[in-house]
C-alpha cells in the first residue's frame, strides 16, 4: 500500500462524496482539489462553479484562488459572483464545499470571529460567501481540522447556518427545505447528520485513528454508531493524479 498525507485522504474522501452529473460550488485549496479530482476520475459531468463566476470550467492545474484565470478555462460561461449566488438562490447548486474555524453539534458554522464580537481574541476572514453557500446549496460539505477548539458546544459568533437548533430549525428561520450541512470531513474521520436530530454522527475514522481520538479531540457528544467502519485508504490512481496532474507543485496537498 502506498503512503499518504492526511490531507491527500481529505481530498480523496471529498471527491468520493460528488456525483457525476452534479454541481458544485468550489473554494480555494482543498475543495479545488477535491472537485478537480472527481472531474478526472469518476465524475467527468460535474459542473464545477467557482464564486468569482467561473462556470463548467476543465481545470488544467491548480488554481491559487477563485478569482485566479484557470478557473475559466475552457469554462461555458464567464459568469460574476451575484450571478453565481443567483444560481444557489435558484436550486440550482447541488454542493458546497465550506471550511470554518469552529462547528457545533448542528453543522453551524463561525467564520468571523473567536471570542467577543466587539473585543476578540482573533478577527478571522468573515463570511465571503459562506453564508449564501450554506444556507442556499442543497448539501454543505465541510472541510476542516478536527479538535476541541474548533469541534465545540457553543460557537463563539455565527457567520453560517447549518441545522442552527436541530431539527426544523432550519426550515422555521425560513432556510430553504431540504438543505443544510451533509458531511464534515477531518483528518480523523467523516462525519454526517442524525436524521431526526439533526446532530452530528460518525460515519467512519480513517485507518489508524481510533475512537478515543475521535472523542478526545470532540468537545461535544458526538453520535457514535455500535459499528463505524474505517474509511477506504485513497487508491492508487487518487494518489497519482492528485501528485501528478493536479497538484504536481505540491501547492495544496503538500
Amino acid at each position: 500500500m502506498m503512503e499518504y498525507t492526511a490531507t491527500e485522504l481529505m481530498a480523496c474522501v471529498a471527491s468520493r462524496t460528488l456525483e457525476d452529473g452534479r454541481s458544485v460550488l468550489v473554494g480555494t485549496g482543498l475543495p479545488i482539489v477535491a472537485a478537480t479530482l472527481a472531474q478526472r476520475l469518476h465524475a467527468p459531468n460535474l459542473l464545477i462553479i467557482f464564486e468569482a463566476g467561473g462556470i463548467g470550467p476543465k481545470i488544467p492545474t491548480i488554481p491559487i484562488s477563485v478569482g485566479d484565470s484557470r478557473t475559466f478555462h475552457r469554462a461555458i460561461m464567464a459568469a460574476s459572483m451575484d450571478y453565481v449566488m443567483s444560481c444557489a438562490q435558484l436550486g440550482l447548486v447541488d454542493y458546497a464545499f465550506l471550511g470554518a474555524a469552529q462547528i457545533d453539534p448542528y453543522g453551524n458554522l463561525n467564520t468571523t470571529v473567536i471570542g467577543p464580537h466587539d473585543s476578540p481574541l482573533v478577527r478571522l476572514p468573515g463570511s465571503g460567501g459562506g453564508n449564501d453557500a450554506g444556507s442556499l446549496c442543497w448539501r454543505t460539505i465541510i472541510l476542516m481540522i478536527q479538535d476541541r477548539r474548533r469541534f465545540v458546544e457553543k460557537l463563539d459568533f455565527l457567520t453560517t447556518p447549518g441545522y442552527l437548533t436541530g431539527r426544523g430549525a432550519r426550515e422555521g428561520a425560513g432556510l430553504p427545505w431540504g438543505t443544510g450541512p451533509y458531511r464534515v470531513i477531518t483528518q480523523l474521520g467523516v462525519m454526517g447528520f442524525d436524521e431526526v436530530s439533526k446532530r452530528m454522527k460518525l460515519l467512519s475514522i480513517h485507518p489508524g485513528t481510533t475512537l478515543e481520538d475521535i472523542i478526545e479531540n470532540t468537545g461535544f457528544e458526538l453520535i457514535i454508531p455500535e459499528e463505524v467502519p474505517v474509511t477506504e485508504p485513497p487508491r492508487i490512481e487518487e494518489l497519482r493524479l492528485l501528485r501528478e496532474v493536479i497538484d504536481p507543485a505540491g501547492i495544496v496537498i503538500g
